[in-house]
C-alpha cells in the first residue's frame, strides 16, 4: 500500500469522539482507583490469617461476605437500602433545590446577595450534624426530622458552589453579550449559567455526598429501618460483621452515586477541551 492510499484510508476512518476518549479515560481511572481497595482487602486477609486481632474488633473478610450474601438473598439488606435511598432522595431534593435556587438568586441579584449571603456564610460554618439534636427536638423522631437533617446537609454545598460559579463568570463574556445584544434572559441562559455549570456540578457532587453522610446521623435516632439503623442495631447487639456490611453498603452506594455525577459531568462538560473529569 503506497503512502497516498494510506493517507486516504486514515482520512476516511473516523477519529474517536472527544466524549469517547473521556469515557475511556474515566474507565482507566476507575481501574487505577481499584488498586487501593485491593491492597486494603489483602492486608485484611493477612491480619485475619495471623489471628493478631480479636474477631470482635475485626471480623474475618469471609464472614462479612457471608453475612452480606445472606442479608442480600433474604431481602433484608435491600429493604434497608430502599428506606435509606428514599430518605436521601427526599432530603436531597428539598435541600439541593433550595440551595441551587438561593445560589442562583444571590449570584444574579445584588440585593438578594446582600440579604441572604451573610447569613448563609455564617450558617454553613456550623456543622450541620451539630444541628441534628435541635432538628429532632423541633420535628420529633419521625421521618420529617430525618429528611430535614439530610436536606440541611445538601443545602450549603450546592448554594456555595452555584453562588461562586455565577460570581466568577469571566467579564469578557459580558462584553460578548453586549456585542451580540443579548437581553437579560439570554445573558443568563446562554452565558452565565453555562459558564457556572462546572461549579454547579461540583456542588451537586458534593451535596449528594454530604446527603449520604448525613443519612447515618439521621437514622441513628428514632429509626426502625435503614442502613444507619442497621449499623446502630448491630453495634448494640455486638455484631461486627453486620456493622461492616453496613459500611460496605454506604461505600458502594456512595461510589455509585458519585460515578453517576461524574458521568453527567462528562456528558454536560464535553465542550471544555481541558476538562479531565
Amino acid at each position: 500500500m503506497n503512502s497516498s492510499t494510506h493517507a486516504i484510508k486514515e482520512t476516511a476512518e473516523p477519529s474517536a469522539s472527544p466524549i469517547g476518549k473521556r469515557i475511556r479515560s474515566f474507565s482507566f481511572g476507575s481501574l487505577q482507583g481499584a488498586i487501593l481497595p485491593v491492597v486494603i482487602l489483602t492486608v485484611w486477609l493477612l491480619i485475619d490469617w495471623s489471628g493478631s486481632v480479636p474477631k470482635t474488633l475485626l471480623p474475618s473478610l469471609f464472614s462479612v461476605i457471608e453475612t452480606f450474601w445472606q442479608m442480600l438473598i433474604s431481602g433484608e439488606l435491600l429493604s434497608h437500602i430502599g428506606y435509606s435511598m428514599e430518605r436521601v432522595a427526599y432530603g436531597f431534593a428539598i435541600g439541593g433545590l433550595l440551595g441551587l435556587g438561593l445560589g442562583i438568586l444571590a449570584g444574579l441579584i445584588r440585593k438578594i446577595d446582600y440579604l441572604i449571603d451573610p447569613s448563609m456564610q455564617v450558617l454553613r460554618l456550623v456543622p450541620h450534624l451539630a444541628l441534628a439534636p435541635l432538628i429532632t427536638l423541633w420535628f420529633g423522631f419521625g421521618e420529617a426530622s430525618k429528611i430535614v437533617i439530610i436536606a440541611a446537609g445538601a443545602l450549603f454545598p450546592l448554594y456555595i458552589n452555584t453562588y461562586l460559579g455565577i460570581r466568577n463568570v469571566d467579564n469578557q463574556l459580558f462584553e460578548v453579550a453586549d456585542i451580540l445584544q443579548f437581553n437579560r434572559r439570554r445573558r443568563i441562559t446562554k452565558l452565565i449559567l453555562p459558564a457556572a455549570l462546572p461549579n454547579i456540578l461540583m456542588g451537586l457532587r458534593t451535596s449528594i455526598a454530604v446527603s449520604w453522610i448525613s443519612l447515618v446521623v439521621a437514622e441513628y435516632v428514632g429509626a426502625h429501618y435503614g442502613v444507619g439503623f442497621l449499623i446502630n442495631e448491630a453495634k448494640q447487639n455486638l455484631k461486627p460483621e453486620v456493622i461492616f456490611v453496613g459500611i460496605l453498603v454506604f461505600a458502594i452506594v456512595g461510589k455509585v452515586l458519585d460515578s453517576i455525577i461524574k458521568l453527567l459531568e462528562l456528558r454536560l462538560l464535553n465542550w471544555r477541551d481541558n476538562y479531565q473529569g
